[in-house]
This record gives structure tokens, C-alpha cells and sequence, in this order.
């Protein structure tokens, strides 16, 4: 079972010290000629192993592994062909183990309703954080964590405590699509944002 650890709190957004180049994210996005959605679409870029190649057997049974430890992970064919994001993927992987990557879009007028992902913080054993850069982005996308817009920015990148309530409004007329990565947080990690806590 997935228990909380209790003796480090964080705050539940951190921007991170990294800036990435909205115009080659947003350029290698429109390359991948995606199909047109209503609501909710997810690209992903790097997923299971026997997902990405189905001639590979599924993962034996596992138990409660929210830390990706029961399957292998493979890069899609998406992220193979779009340079730039695997140069994003690769800078964090060089540091720790990334499992899961992708495209989130959100359409025009859509709305999430507030949910939690539950292991999905830094205070979570054994479990993965996600790190999130906005790629496209409107003026009336707002993303609420915790009853709080967080302002997130095209390009920038964010660590969110994702355990917590959280909603996403695109009021917009353009979609909304945000790049995730998720990880293990190692020493590098955290050390990473708890820096980034002190940054102001």
C-alpha cells in the first residue's frame, strides 16, 4: 500500500529554474497533425513498454507500484520524431528515471472538475511526481489548485502538488495543451525543489 510520509511538507506549487522554447515546443506539437478532439485528449510520448510495442508480453502481476517499477517504459514513435521535446525528456532523465510523458490538450470552452491524484506528490512514498510545462495556452485558461490559479506560463515549468484538489478551465477559444513529465524524485529532484522554494 501507498502511505504519506509525514515528515516533509511542501509547498503545493513550485515554478522550477528552467525556461524551454515555446516556439520549437509548439512547432514540433503542430507537426504531429493531431486529429481534432471535443473535450480531452492525451498524446502520449513515452508509455508501457508492451504499449508501445505490442509484440512485447505484458508485465507480470505487480503490486501497488504507483512508482512505474511494474513495467518498462518506452519512448513513443511521437517523441522519437520530435527532437526538441525528447531534448526536454532527455534533460531530466540524465538525472533520474522518467516514466511517464505527454501531450495533454484541452479544447476550446472545456472544463476538468476538481479531482485529486492521489499519488502523485512529493509526499507520497514510492510514487512519481509530474512536472508540468504549458505549451499553448489562452488568457482564459486557468488552472485552480487548492481553490488557487496557478499562473503558469507557456515554457515554463512547474512541480504541482497534485494530491491536492485541482481544476482546469479553458474559457478560450484555442485549445489548451500542456506537456507532462512524470519522475522519480530522487535526491536531484528534491534537491531541485526545494531550491526552487527559495526562489522568489
Amino acid at each position: 500500500m501507498i502511505q504519506s510520509a509525514t515528515t516533509t511538507q511542501h509547498n503545493d506549487r513550485i515554478k522550477l529554474p528552467f525556461s524551454f522554447d515555446v516556439e520549437k515546443m509548439s512547432k514540433e506539437y503542430e507537426a504531429l497533425k493531431l486529429k481534432k478532439f471535443e473535450y480531452y485528449s492525451v498524446l502520449p510520448l513515452r508509455a508501457p513498454a508492451h504499449i508501445v510495442d505490442p509484440s512485447l508480453p505484458f508485465p507480470p502481476p505487480a503490486g501497488d507500484y504507483a512508482d512505474g517499477s511494474w513495467t518498462e517504459w518506452s519512448d513513443t514513435p511521437e517523441l522519437k520524431d520530435s527532437p526538441y521535446l525528447m531534448s526536454i525528456v532527455d534533460m531530466f532523465r540524465e538525472h533520474t528515471k522518467v516514466t511517464l510523458v505527454r501531450l495533454l490538450r484541452l479544447a476550446p470552452g472545456a472544463v476538468v472538475k476538481e479531482h485529486t491524484d492521489p499519488t502523485l506528490a512529493l509526499e507520497i512514498e514510492r510514487s512519481v511526481i509530474r512536472l508540468t510545462i504549458p505549451v499553448l495556452k489562452n488568457d482564459s485558461v486557468e488552472f485552480f489548485l487548492n481553490g488557487i490559479p496557478v499562473p503558469m506560463q507557456p515554457g515554463e515549468c512547474w512541480y504541482l502538488k497534485l494530491i491536492d484538489p485541482h481544476k482546469i478551465h479553458n474559457l478560450g477559444d484555442t485549445e489548451r495543451v500542456n506537456l507532462t513529465i512524470d519522475m522519480i524524485p530522487n535526491d536531484w529532484v528534491k534537491k531541485m525543489i526545494e531550491d526552487s522554494q527559495l526562489i522568489k
